[in-house]
């Protein structure tokens, strides 16, 4: 996981023992960024010592929940949770499951949702790699390393999409606002007047276009194109 973590690959799990807790965990120390997606409410963790962790995954990702507040986990919640985060991802790993792991749940929502499901071979004796050896016959991609993953996922060829795609405008307003800002910085209330855009669509296109690095604020409520 800390090689993908460090690809900008971000690991989706469920914070639960084991391999969900470790997947988190190792996302977190190669630097890069989780999600746990919960079978609770968003103030409860589940189980109990995982709950440093928890305060981390909100620092380098999220928690998420369909659940209210207050929420107790319950076995009928899981199978629930599975749909959530194999609807997440890219692709589902199968890194160790029994034949009557949960993680044929999870493997079955993937394949729904069109979902690239990837698994790791284990010892023909191990109980726990039985369910994956079942998926790789079913005809599941079989990895055995990162690079594996990372092929599979063609990450580069999505970052580069990711990457031009946050240089080009995304909507009608930004693609107006550019216009505006070309010839050298202008106030927010000017480009409202000559976009005939309102304020607010002025001000939120403005604050997505700053993180996405299209434009530049240089004080006093004015910006400038960067392009």
């Amino acid at each position: 996981m800390g090689d993908l973590a460090r690809h900008g690959v971000i690991v989706v799990s469920g914070l639960t023992r084991g391999i969900d807790t470790a997947a988190h965990k190792t996302a977190i120390d190669a630097g890069g960024r989780t999600i746990a997606v919960l079978a609770c409410g968003l103030d409860i963790v589940y189980p109990a010592e995982n709950a440093a962790l928890a305060r981390e995954v909100v620092r380098h990702g999220a928690l998420v929940s369909e659940h209210p507040l207050g929420l107790k986990p319950d076995s009928s919640h899981f199978p629930r949770r599975n749909r959530i985060m194999s609807g997440l991802s890219l692709s589902v790993l199968v890194v160790e499951a029994a034949l009557d792991s949960g993680s044929h749940i999870t493997v079955r929502c993937a394949l729904d949702q069109n979902r690239e499901v990837l698994a790791v071979p284990g010892s023909i004796f191990s109980p726990g790699s039985a369910g994956t050896h079942h998926w790789i016959r079913e005809g599941v991609k079989l990895v055995t390393r990162a690079e594996d993953i990372l092929e599979e996922l063609n990450v580069a060829a999505i970052g580069q999409q990711l990457e031009l795609q946050a240089t080009l405008p995304a909507t009608g307003s930004e693609a107006a606002i550019l216009r505006y800002l070309s010839q050298g910085p202008a106030h927010v209330d000017e480009v409202r007047r000559r976009s005939g855009l309102s304020i607010t669509d002025v001000s939120s296109a403005l604050t997505m276009m700053e993180l996405k690095g299209l434009v530049r604020h240089v004080g006093g409520m004015s910006y400038v194109s960067t392009r």
